[in-house]
């Protein structure tokens, strides 16, 4: 699957999978072939950050 270049979609669509398939943002990134680096960095530059402990960006 190709995830959306645009923040607010690849938000969505992030919390999504982590909501409804993914225990862990490194098990979504694994499965997806996404490197997580660039991901955490793309959401952060629109003011979204990782939590392990809820498992959503926010």
């Amino acid at each position: 699957m190709t995830l959306p270049k645009d923040p607010m979609m690849l938000f969505s669509v992030v919390n999504m999978k982590l909501r409804d398939s993914y225990a862990s943002l490194d098990a979504l990134c694994d499965d997806l072939d996404v490197d997580k680096q660039e991901l955490q960095q793309t959401l952060a530059k629109a003011g979204f950050e990782y939590s392990s402990e809820y498992n959503k960006f926010w």
